[in-house]
């Protein structure tokens, strides 16, 4: 498995960074894990090749993770003159939440006949799915439930595990979701500053014995996380990154 961080920013691209947008590659098979509003850009700029793509999966549906989607269909449709299926999964609620921002984004584009078929799966807690040969496992995060279910996911595939946060402040989801994991992916908005909705770094810290994953890799930095200046143990993420397991 390879995953790369085309986008590694916050929700305001700050340090000049797209919004999130990991590509991950599993074999043959290929998916986007989040597509922030600006992933065309970063799917461009990396030379990604967009109907190599089986599968959309989405932690939650804020637009930094979630705004892309519309673009992402009609370059599909009109663009790459998409054939093959795609697969758009994500909480409870991706089907109606995909045709709210695509008609929100593009009036009237909902009633498209769509080149290619699209099927729509649900990875919940209690309901795990297998999508573009990965397994994948859902773990409820707390940021912010009108956006949600916020969810973190775990990605098995050839004996190795991805494990990735999303949006999250601390919580104790956050161990299952790593543990025995090969790479945590995990947002690290500030660096002291707790939120009620974002992860800050003192407490990842003060739990991170705790934390069961081999590698711990840091992404979604406000510009003090980014600023800040101490060598830290674990990794920082950045736009280009790739992470093989």
């Amino acid at each position: 498995m390879k995953v790369t961080v085309l986008g590694s920013g916050d929700a305001f691209g700050t340090g000049g960074r797209f919004n999130t947008c990991l590509h991950v590659e599993a074999g043959a098979e290929r998916l986007l894990l989040d597509c922030g509003s600006s992933s065309m850009v970063a799917l461009n700029k990396a030379g990604v090749e967009r109907n190599g793509l089986s599968t959309l999966l989405f932690t939650h549906f804020h637009d930094d993770h979630f705004g892309g989607l519309p673009a992402f269909l009609l370059d599909a449709q009109f663009v790459s003159r998409r054939t093959q299926p795609l697969t758009i999964a994500g909480p409870a609620g991706i089907e109606h939440r995909t045709l709210h921002e695509l008609e929100a984004a593009f009036p009237g584009s909902t009633s498209n006949r769509w080149r290619f078929p699209i099927r729509y799966v649900e990875v919940t807690p209690s309901q795990p799915a297998e999508l573009a040969g990965c397994a994948v496992s859902a773990f409820p995060m707390v940021h912010d439930e009108r956006a949600g279910p916020c969810q973190g996911y775990r990605l098995g595939f050839g004996g190795k595990v991805f494990a990735f946060s999303g949006d999250t402040a601390w919580t104790e989801a956050l161990i299952p979701l790593a543990a025995g994991a090969d790479v945590l992916l995990v947002e690290c908005y500030t660096f002291d500053t707790k939120l009620a909705n974002h992860l800050d770094y003192r407490s990842l810290a003060e739990h991170r014995a705790r934390i069961g994953a081999a590698r711990i890799v840091l992404t979604h930095m406000s510009a003090s996380m980014l600023a800040h200046p101490e060598d830290l143990p674990e990794e920082r993420a950045h736009d280009g990154m790739t992470i093989a397991l």
